[in-house]
This record gives C-alpha cells, sequence and structure tokens, in this order.
C-alpha cells in the first residue's frame, strides 16, 4: 500500500504542476488535471499490481514509476484537449454575443 501511496502523491503533484504551466488553466478547475491524474495512475497502479508486476525480480519499477508517468501524460492530454476547446467555445459565444 506505500507504493500506492507515493503513486497517488507523485501524481496529484505532477497534475498540479501541469495546471500551473498551462497558459489557459482559466478555462478549467484547478483540481481536474490532478484528480485526472491520480484516477489515472490509481486504475493503472492496481491493474500492475493484479498482473503480477509488483513483486517480480527485475519488474518491481513498473507499479512506481509507470502509474506516475501514465498518469502525468492523461492530465497533459486532458489540459491541452479542455484549454483548446472551451478557449474556442468562449470565442464562438462571445463572437455570438457581440453580433446581436
Amino acid at each position: 500500500m506505500l507504493s500506492l501511496t507515493i503513486v497517488v502523491l507523485a501524481t496529484t503533484a505532477a497534475g498540479f504542476i501541469v495546471w500551473a504551466n498551462d497558459k489557459r488553466h482559466a478555462k478549467y478547475g484547478m483540481g481536474l488535471p490532478a484528480g485526472v491524474a491520480v484516477t489515472v495512475g490509481a486504475l493503472s497502479w492496481i491493474i500492475f499490481m493484479t498482473a503480477g508486476f509488483g513483486y517480480q525480480p527485475g519488474l518491481t519499477w513498473i507499479p512506481w514509476v509507470m502509474p506516475v508517468a501514465l498518469g502525468t501524460a492523461a492530465a497533459v492530454a486532458v489540459a491541452v484537449y479542455l484549454g483548446r476547446t472551451r478557449a474556442r467555445h468562449d470565442t464562438m459565444r462571445l463572437t455570438a454575443a457581440l453580433k446581436l
């Protein structure tokens, strides 16, 4: 369980770092990238441990490193997608409101 705690803390930090470094972070909530990172990281940790990678010699790094990497990648993907999509939708709404 210690490895799951480390994964959750590391992915939470990575999600907040992704949010802070995104130039469009005002378009979505502060906890969204961190929440996505934690969810993906915890689920991948569960999958890796269930698959038996946790206590195999030479493979013990997989449930420690891979969930953090996957969670960080998911947070980046969500930030990029939502930042672009919501900025485009906001621009369309503003344009429609100004045409009236």
